[in-house]
């Protein structure tokens, strides 16, 4: 998996637009091998983002869960916490 890629379901506040967006561009670049496609290859990139995007963002908004809403200012406080133990 990779790492920039962020859980986005059950928060409060919700996961935005933005969010997802980026997540999508993520994704689609791990998969092509490539951050910036080339010029005849960059209508399909930039579809394949738009797709993914409308995918992820029905996903995060159809997950429901038992568990309470996760916050974000938390999340940052264990991702430091667990770079502070790996990296010292």
């Amino acid at each position: 998996m990779c790492r920039n890629i962020k859980t986005l379901a059950n928060f409060e506040p919700p996961a935005t637009d933005a969010e997802i967006q980026a997540s999508a561009l993520q994704f689609v670049r791990k998969l092509s091998g490539t951050t910036r496609p080339s010029r005849v290859n960059e209508e399909a990139f930039n579809r394949a983002v738009d797709e993914v995007t409308a995918a992820a963002e029905r996903l995060v908004r159809a997950i429901t869960t038992n568990a309470p809403p996760r916050s974000r200012e938390d999340e940052m406080e264990k991702a430091k916490l667990r770079n502070l133990k790996r990296f010292g």
